[in-house]
């Protein structure tokens, strides 16, 4: 897909350039994000197949919030988790004030997770990016 003269991969944007895929793979760390969703239909869908008023969400693969962020001042409670330690601290870091309380995030694999939450149960688990 391109994106005013530049390629987007995987949520990047890569100069348009005689760079192999590889050698633009290994440029992605220097490149700058965009904004994915700009038109919000993504968090349309969202809401529209599910109702997050008032309900326990798990979010599996939670990165730094992205998706969080459009559902979460709905839900009851939110519980992010994700391997990877940089997008759980950004994930933290960037947490809105109003859902300080409301939103945890852990760094975890799905199954260590699950191992050591045995008792808590969720209303819904988002599994966007994950599979």
């Amino acid at each position: 897909m391109e994106y005013y003269g530049y390629q987007v991969y995987w949520g990047f944007l890569i100069n348009q350039s005689t760079l192999s895929l590889k050698d633009q793979e290994r440029e992605v760390t220097d490149l700058m994000p965009i904004v994915k969703d700009p038109e919000g239909n993504e968090t349309s869908t969202l809401h529209a197949m599910v109702d997050f008023n008032n309900r326990e969400v798990l979010e599996v693969g939670c990165g730094e919030g992205r998706l969080t962020w459009r559902y979460a001042d709905k839900a009851a409670r939110v519980t992010g988790i994700d391997p990877n330690a940089k997008s759980i601290e950004a994930a933290r870091a960037n947490t809105p004030e109003p859902l300080k309380g409301r939103a945890d995030f852990f760094e975890s694999k799905l199954e260590d997770f699950a191992a050591s939450q045995s008792e808590h149960r969720f209303d819904i688990a988002i599994f966007a990016w994950s599979l």
